[in-house]
């Protein structure tokens, strides 16, 4: 499908979060995704994953994650420096201001004219890993994606080092797809295997997925893309959204 993108501004604790939007071309409905992107905000490879998800079927939003702290269209770099402006944001970024930034992306979604009632979903890496499973505890979220997760095992999501999102797994209603690197560093084997192991106790529908890549292998930037990777990824993540969207 050819697709239209489009910037819009959301105010969230009065600071003003700009969402990058992509949709296919038309009137026509589709579902809803909410797209979390890295540490690094919305960067090239962020954009495009957003365009590539939008040309399947999708009205997806991607918002900035650090709108409080970083002024508006900031875009991180992929460099050293830029990893350590990103943690940085992150650490002083709460748990309260993330939940309340999905709220409101998730509500954006839902009123949008383009997007179907009742349809709404969220994919995310990295970080946007944890966010995307962090959304999917709200009720009305029926998939989730959740690219190399981090902090999920740790407990750990920006300023709180006790973010409490697996415990309260159970809570969850929807349907998830979870990618790990067996390289990952951030993300190590015992901590997927921790992740593993409190779904199958909360008895959340799942499916995980392993892949040989590092950290980031679905950033089509850089050493670490596995394109064959990302690709089987990425045809897991559009199969899962339409059969659970199509139910």
């Amino acid at each position: 499908m050819q697709i239209t993108t489009q910037e819009v501004e959301l105010r969230v604790d009065d600071s003003m979060m700009r969402v990058y939007t992509a949709a296919p071309i038309g009137a026509e409905q589709y579902p809803g995704i909410l797209l979390y992107s890295e540490i690094f905000q919305l960067t090239a490879p962020i954009l495009r994953s957003v365009q590539r998800l939008a040309g399947h079927g999708f009205v997806v939003a991607a918002p900035e994650i650090y709108h409080r702290i970083e002024p508006i269209g900031t875009v991180i770099g992929y460099d050293d420096l830029g990893r350590m402006r990103g943690n940085d944001d992150a650490r002083r970024t709460s748990v309260a201001e993330f939940d309340a930034d999905f709220r409101a992306s998730l509500d954006y979604l839902a009123h949008s004219d383009r997007v179907s009632s009742g349809q709404l979903g969220t994919m995310g890496f990295c970080i946007g890993g944890h966010l995307s499973f962090r959304c999917a505890l709200q009720p009305e979220v029926k998939a989730a994606v959740c690219c190399y997760p981090t902090g999920l095992h740790t407990d750990k999501l920006g300023k709180d080092s006790k973010a409490g999102t697996l415990s309260i797994s159970a809570e969850i209603k929807g349907e998830l797809l979870i990618n790990f690197g067996d390289s990952d560093p951030h993300v190590p084997i015992e901590g997927q295997q921790a992740i593993i192991d409190a779904l199958q106790k909360a008895g959340v529908r799942h499916t995980i997925k392993h892949y040989p890549g590092e950290h980031a292998f679905m950033r089509d930037e850089g050493p670490r893309y596995d394109s064959e990777c990302a690709d089987a990824v990425w045809a897991d993540a559009v199969n899962m959204f339409k059969k659970v969207f199509d139910k």
